[in-house]
């Protein structure tokens, strides 16, 4: 039990890690765009300049209320998800100021690439970073959907309702990010690859 906590830790801690270097040393300084919360938090710090992670909880906050009532166990195994991602985010936002300077679609792959590893990477250890990924993998448990085709498409929803604050640019860019994204947590979450798993188990 106790080996079983401590590896969910360590693997909260590494996809945290995982997800902000993406936003910070990727995305954030070619002012790119994710979908789900992240991508709220984004528009919230591209538009006003408020911190990424702390928009990320306040928006889940709706999210996380259904799950208190409806989907407990969703709850308990995500919420260390949500705040030590977004304090992750947030702590290392410095890092935009050493990014590589790459072209802007590879950093879109490679930061897309990050964030989708670390969302992966707790998924398959039974935990997510809430937001949206909690909502994804409600509606994933219930429509036996993969988590990751889910994440991907509420990503579309979010990147195209933004669409009209942003450039042509920044809309390609971002959809290249959630594709990366998208990619590579249906990796790490299919069963092909992996041994199948539930957040519930």
């Amino acid at each position: 039990m106790m080996k079983s906590l401590l590896k969910k830790g360590l693997m909260i801690l590494l996809g945290s890690l995982f997800i902000s270097l993406g936003i910070n040393f990727f995305l954030m300084p070619d002012h790119v765009l994710d979908g789900g919360m992240i991508g709220l938090g984004l528009i919230a710090n591209y538009v006003w300049g408020l911190k990424v992670g702390f928009t990320i909880i306040l928006c889940s906050i709706p999210i996380f209320t259904i799950a208190w009532f409806r989907y407990r166990a969703y709850f308990y195994n995500s919420l260390h998800g949500l705040l030590i991602s977004s304090f992750f985010i947030d702590v290392l936002h410095g890092l935009r100021a050493y990014h590589l300077p790459l072209d802007p679609a590879l950093s879109s792959i490679v930061g897309g690439a990050f964030v989708g590893g670390g969302i992966g990477l707790m998924l398959r250890h039974k935990t997510s970073t809430g937001g949206t990924d909690l909502l994804a993998q409600m509606i994933a448990d219930i429509s036996r959907m993969n988590v990751g085709f889910v994440i991907f498409f509420i990503d579309l929803m979010i990147i195209g309702i933004s669409g009209y604050v942003f450039s042509m640019e920044t809309l390609l860019l971002s959809t290249i990010t959630i594709l990366s994204v998208g990619l590579v947590t249906m990796l790490c979450t299919s069963s092909r690859f992996f041994p199948s798993r539930s957040i519930l188990d």
